[in-house]
């Protein structure tokens, strides 16, 4: 996967720039990203503040941790299942 080149929140800091006045050609100059990308971060990260950010990265983790938890009991629920229909 390809390493991010800015955080989640310097993208914050560059939108805030735009929707305080600063043109968008002048922010994406100053950040060395194209129009398209910046785009691509506002259709992402419009009306996010840091801390429902923060809240969105938390509620990701928790997510995938539990996905897991999921994945490791189906993948023993399936392997009981086998033994328990060999036995009979």
């Amino acid at each position: 996967m390809q390493r991010r080149r800015f955080s989640e929140e310097q993208i914050i800091a560059a939108l805030r720039e735009a929707e305080a006045g600063a043109k968008v050609a002048d922010v994406c100059k100053k950040y060395g990203v194209s129009d398209a990308t910046y785009y691509k971060w506002k259709a992402k990260y419009a009306h996010m503040t840091l801390s429902d950010l923060r809240r969105l990265k938390a509620l990701e983790e928790e997510n995938q941790r539990l996905k897991r938890i999921v994945a490791d009991l189906n993948l023993d629920n399936q392997a009981l299942k086998e033994i328990v229909s060999k036995n009979f």
